[in-house]
């Protein structure tokens, strides 16, 4: 099975740059077109210059054109394990802002692709058969029209990728309305991939997305965009380095979706302008009676004492494009002055303790041996088990005091909240070093005591 543009089916060609550096070359090549047209200024192109080269750099996102092309433009890209560990941990925070903020929100799941599903409009995407199609054009006998025809008749009884969750959630509203008693109001959240239209490569874009379709009272449907509104524009910015990046914006009336009367967008300023994560649309009930032929009866619930057909309202997020955003927000670059001679930059990706892909790096000091290699690998299988993740430095090159810096340097890009160094002191008296991303400051610590330390660290941070 195969997705794609027929109109491309002949021509696609795979790229071939997979090397780091020529993959950031190129997507600065856009990047610079952008910052051209919003007219910033070179430090912020410098910053954007230096993320993307940290990114595959430190494995958050996979060397190559078609990767850092794909996350410059907010759309979901070969990850690597860092970036993977991100991208989930934003997704487990946003399903646990959205299900414990009501108690009527529940989670579905639905096909990437489906042959009931009602597609509409021109944007439709299709999962073809190759052998059907090749049957259809090895079909000489046939004329031209006539094989635009058959090629036609194939595409519309293939099966319809999903471009948003919005049906699925119309779809699944009367199978849950016992659920809810048929009282309102209530949700029906997801998270997954939904495809886009290609821009012209030839395949169809793949985004991260976040779905809450919220069924309420006619009446009430305002209130609640705006509660929505402005719940998620704090969730967005209780994991910010910088908070006022994040902001809120009514949509313009000419650029609301059909049947909306109302919309608000949360958006995040990045260095060439604004940009959307999530999109929230007041819709009526519109396209919930389409979705269900028309038959109003079996769609009314409870409102007070009225039977009413709900009007939805609809949360979309982009969470690659909120992996983007949380990544340049979190970037500082600092400088000190280690001489009069000499000038450090040091990087640092702040991210938040609960957004952290590492929460903690273990490194043996010098002297390493296997006792100190027996305490490191005990201590990580506790971090595991407490699911606090954590990096193996000591299984690396055993550190010298020269190469600890280059270590912390590295730990720091990567975002790592904290560095524990084992030494021969740990065998003798439990002790422990734990250097601090944030405060650089090394303190010292029982090692029966950093496990309890740095769950206590996250949990206090999750609750601010």
């Amino acid at each position: 099975m195969l997705s794609y543009c027929v109109r491309r089916f002949l021509t696609r060609r795979e790229p071939t740059l997979q090397s780091s550096q020529c993959g950031v070359a190129l997507a600065l090549q856009h990047i610079r077109r952008r910052f051209s047209t919003a007219g910033a200024t070179k430090e912020y192109y410098d910053q954007a210059r230096t993320l993307l080269q940290l990114c595959t750099d430190r494995y958050y996102i996979s060397p190559g054109q078609t990767h850092t092309d794909s996350f410059q433009r907010g759309m979901s890209c070969s990850y690597g394990p860092l970036g993977m560990e991100l991208r989930e941990n934003l997704l487990d925070q946003w399903w646990l802002s959205v299900t414990r903020s009501s108690a009527q929100v529940f989670g579905t799941s639905t096909l990437n692709c489906s042959k009931d599903r009602a597609v509409r409009g021109d944007g439709q995407l299709k999962v073809v058969d190759m052998e059907s199609l090749n049957r259809v054009l090895d079909l000489k006998e046939l004329s031209k029209d006539q094989l635009i025809q058959q090629v036609q008749l194939l595409l519309q009884s293939s099966a319809s990728l999903r471009t948003s969750f919005l049906q699925g959630a119309l779809e699944q509203y009367v199978p849950s309305l016992e659920l809810v008693n048929r009282k309102l109001p209530f949700g029906l959240a997801e998270t997954g991939l939904c495809f886009q239209p290609s821009d012209g490569s030839g395949c169809p874009g793949e985004i991260t997305q976040t779905s809450l379709v919220w069924f309420c009272s006619p009446r009430t449907s305002s209130q609640w965009l705006d509660h929505w509104a402005q719940q998620r524009l704090q969730w967005w910015r209780k994991f910010a380095l910088g908070p006022s990046d994040f902001s809120s914006s009514d949509i313009p009336e000419d650029e609301l979706a059909a049947g909306a009367s109302r919309g608000v967008r949360i958006l995040y300023g990045f260095p060439w302008g604004q940009e959307p994560l999530e999109t929230l649309l007041s819709r009526g009930h519109t396209e919930l009676v389409q979705a269900h032929r028309g038959v109003r009866n079996k769609l009314q619930c409870r409102d007070g004492q009225k039977a009413v057909v709900p009007h939805v309202v609809s949360v979309t997020g982009n969470m690659d494009r909120g992996v983007k955003a949380y990544l340049y927000n979190s970037l500082q670059q600092l400088k000190r002055e280690e001489s009069k001679q000499k000038l450090l930059q040091r990087k640092v990706l702040k991210l938040h303790p609960v957004l952290a892909p590492v929460k903690v790096a273990l490194d043996m000091g010098g002297g390493a041996n296997m006792e100190l290699r027996r305490v490191c690998e005990g201590l990580l299988q506790e971090f595991l088990e407490d699911r606090i993740s954590a990096w193996p430095g000591y299984l690396e090159t055993m550190p010298t005091s020269t190469s600890m810096e280059l270590l912390n340097a590295k730990y720091d890009e990567m975002g790592v909240l904290f560095t524990v160094v084992i030494s021969k002191n740990t065998l003798e008296s439990g002790l422990l070093q734990v250097r601090s991303r944030d405060t650089t400051i090394m303190q010292t610590m029982h090692i029966s005591e950093i496990k309890n330390f740095l769950s206590r660290y996250i949990s206090a941070a999750d609750n601010i």
